[in-house]
């Protein structure tokens, strides 16, 4: 049995009413509670049976309930997704989500379900779970299942999708994975190209720490700073901080203009480093921008195409890291390989650059404002380097303290 671990089952009984209680039934069948939510939004006010009605939902909304029950569909829905969301992350005996719906239904619980801690268990069956799901899914942990045919009503397809969704978020809730101690949680962000080091410092940390590694395509930094937003964090050693070139340059793995700023508000201790600034990631070959036609390029495989760093976009990068490195009070460390910045900017290595990598470096040094708790730390090691490896664990030992 599940406990006081409530599963809550949520979606617009209205139109959905009759697979949303067929879910709550397997959820309840297999031993675990389970509480009804209608979020719908018609002027009938939802359908009929459920545990929370749509007015309930709605009196969560900062307008009052009059804001959801408008008459027009989008602002309605809109307004019902800010009043669940309120009203979800309110719940005291809350142990997982599984919600069901199209594309509207879809949109209007994922919110709420993003809004929750990683680790509750949050399931979504739904029409667009085969399509592009970062839109919904964001950077959290939820889960989507494709319905496979529309969600109207059950049938021999349906009833078996539906089943297995019910199922497994009945058993999440059920089996809640144990904690994983009380070693320090520290972030790493990690590409292919610095990964003997981020592997070297982990495995260096690992004995008094548990190690986090994100993968720095954009998701993997946005991720990284959201639990270090919720507090799940202790310190920082950012590694490979990539993402920035394709902020810049406009490849595909940008993490966004707000990269780095969480370090500012909650003062969490960061080590940083130029790892892979010497890339931007595009598609396949034929998708790199035309403006780009007569730059350094190289195939990392069919589908990622990485373009070597100009001097001048190494500028713009220093200038980026340098302003938000200059808004943390500290402490924070930022290093610089003087031997390379990933496994292809070595001497007879595809993008060894000096010239690029000095300017990186001596930008980050010119326009970092250094005082005790924030400091410009030249390393003589290339990045994949053992010492450049011990150079961040010192670092990191430092801001520690």
């Amino acid at each position: 049995m599940a406990g006081s671990r409530v599963a809550y089952v949520v979606g617009t009984f209205d139109t959905k009413g009759t697979e949303l209680r067929y879910a709550a039934e397997l959820i309840a069948g297999a031993g675990t509670p389970v509480r009804t939510v209608d979020v719908s939004t018609s002027a009938s006010g939802g359908g009929k049976g459920a545990d929370v009605t749509p007015a309930e939902v709605a009196a969560h909304h900062p307008d009052g309930p009059e804001a959801v029950f408008t008459g027009d569909r989008g602002t309605a829905v809109s307004a019902m997704a800010v009043a669940f969301e309120r009203f979800l992350t309110a719940r005291d005996d809350l142990g997982g989500v599984f919600g069901l719906g199209g594309s509207g239904g879809t949109a209007l619980v994922a919110p709420a379900l993003r809004a929750l801690p990683v680790g509750v268990p949050k399931l979504v069956v739904s029409t667009v779970a085969a399509g592009d799901v970062g839109p919904y899914v964001g950077v959290s942990d939820l889960t989507m299942m494709h319905s496979v045919t529309d969600v109207a009503g059950l049938n021999r397809i349906s009833r078996q999708v539906i089943g297995n969704a019910a199922h497994a978020l009945a058993g999440m809730v059920a089996r809640p994975v144990p904690p994983a101690g009380d070693r320090p949680a520290v972030a790493l962000t990690m590409f292919g190209v610095t990964t003997p080091c981020v592997t070297e410092v982990a495995g260096r940390l690992a004995a008094d720490h548990d190690p986090l590694v994100f993968h720095a395509v954009g998701t993997g930094g946005r991720a990284m700073e959201a639990l270090v937003g919720d507090g799940l964090v202790d310190a920082v050693l950012d590694i490979t901080t990539t993402e920035i070139c394709d902020l810049i340059a406009g490849g595909v793995f940008s993490a966004g203009p707000e990269r780095l700023d969480v370090f500012a508000r909650t003062g969490v201790p960061y080590v940083g480093s130029c790892g892979a600034l010497d890339m931007v990631n595009f598609g396949a070959r034929d998708t790199a921008p035309d403006r780009y036609a007569d730059r350094l390029f190289y195939q990392h495989n069919e589908q990622v195409t990485l373009m070597r760093t100009s001097p001048e976009e190494c500028r713009e990068i220093a200038e980026f890291i340098a302003a938000k490195l200059n808004a943390c009070d500290g402490p924070v460390r930022f290093l610089l390989p003087e031997g390379g910045v990933s496994a292809l900017d070595a001497p007879d290595a595809p993008f060894w650059d000096p010239e690029a990598d000095r300017v990186l470096f001596e930008t980050l040094e010119a326009r970092v404002r250094q005082t005790a708790d924030r400091r410009i730390v030249r390393s003589p090691h290339h990045v994949n380097d053992p010492g450049f490896a011990a150079a961040l664990v010192a670092a990191f030992e430092e801001v520690s303290r």
